[in-house]
């Protein structure tokens, strides 16, 4: 089957910008890191716990990195930049509670998830804390603003939940159903969590502008290269992914690899579609079958694709900031995003 190599200096700009960026960003984070340990706590003990699993489990914490690195990239010299990287890294974290509950998932980055080893209704009930933790820290900046774009972005990201819930198996789905499912599931927040770096610095419009596109087309690129991988990362692990290796397919979701595949392919093809996702009849065999297919009609390739012009809409969003090492930082990253199979 075809899988997606990236390029020798593609490799390595992409650790290489994971590694700047978390250098520029270092003395921040660590203020991040701190501000999360002491507002997850609660005189209620799962509470802490079951959040500290989750939190502490190997994460690169990107979105709070964008909202660090925008906000430096607008000059920004205060410190409430900590406060809404905080809030974003809680509203990611209760919305990953709330996805493995919905997908039943077992692992996330190889470990057993929260519901499986403290129930379904803790996970929720801990991401709703954690979701109420959020907002308290960004009443805290006294920026309606921002307070009003990082709400908005957790409603879009429920939307999309129940969007892409109401499309669940539905091998019918098209390419522009599913890419609005993304862009609200996932891109929404990285659009957020850059857009609010402007917003705190208190900068024109127009910079907002490009930093809520940048993290926008981040998102995208970011949740399409996810699908590729799932199906196509010859050396993609549990622990890289955040997930097993198969699970979209045995959880029977719709993505990009997918509909591409329904839409290339014959009737014979299409009906093993429907029996393995719609139906949910999948048989000894079938995810091998299932990757023959996608390499047939190269849909692989072709999401990885759609990836690699979304990243390119991010980076030429940035051309607006003067040439510094963040964004620098920030147009590296999103090779790193795209590049993400090794």
């Amino acid at each position: 089957m075809g899988v997606v190599v990236p390029l020798d200096d593609e490799r390595g700009r992409g650790h290489n910008a994971v590694a700047q960026l978390q250098s520029l960003v270092a003395k921040d984070m660590d203020d991040v890191n701190e501000f999360i340990r002491e507002r997850m706590g609660s005189e209620v003990p799962m509470i802490p716990e079951l959040a500290s699993h989750l939190i502490n489990s190997g994460g690169k914490r990107l979105r709070p990195m964008l909202t660090i690195a925008a906000s430096r990239i607008c000059g920004y010299k205060g410190s409430d930049h900590i406060k809404l990287a905080a809030s974003v890294e809680f509203l990611h974290t209760a919305t990953l509670l709330h996805d493995d509950v919905v997908d039943e998932s077992d692992l996330r980055r190889g470990k057993k998830t929260a519901r499986m080893l403290w129930g379904n209704q803790a996970s929720v009930l801990v991401g709703d804390f954690l979701l109420g933790r959020a907002f308290r820290l960004m009443v805290e900046t006294k920026s309606l603003r921002a307070l009003e774009i990082i709400a908005n972005a957790a409603s879009i990201i429920a939307e999309g939940e129940v969007m892409q819930l109401a499309a669940a198996k539905d091998t019918s789905t098209t390419e522009d159903a599913y890419m609005r499912v993304i862009q609200a599931k996932t891109a929404a927040l990285f659009a957020a969590a850059a857009e609010v770096g402007a917003v705190i610095a208190a900068r024109a419009p127009n910079e907002a502008a490009a930093l809520e596109s940048y993290g926008r087309n981040l998102g995208i690129a970011f949740q399409l290269v996810d699908d590729a991988l799932d199906y196509g990362g010859r050396s993609a692990t549990a622990a890289t992914l955040g997930k097993n290796v198969g699970d979209d397919f045995r959880e029977r979701k719709i993505t990009l690899p997918v509909v591409l595949a329904f839409r290339r392919g014959d009737a014979e093809e299409r009906a093993f579609w429907q029996r393995v996702l719609q139906d949910g009849d999948q048989r000894e065999g079938d995810l091998e079958h299932a990757t023959q297919l996608l390499a047939r009609h190269s849909t692989i390739d072709a999401t990885i694709e759609r990836a690699r012009h979304y990243g390119s809409i991010a980076k030429d969003a940035l051309a607006i900031f003067p040439d510094t090492p963040y964004r620098q930082a920030l147009i590296d990253l999103v090779d790193f995003c795209i590049g993400r199979t090794y």
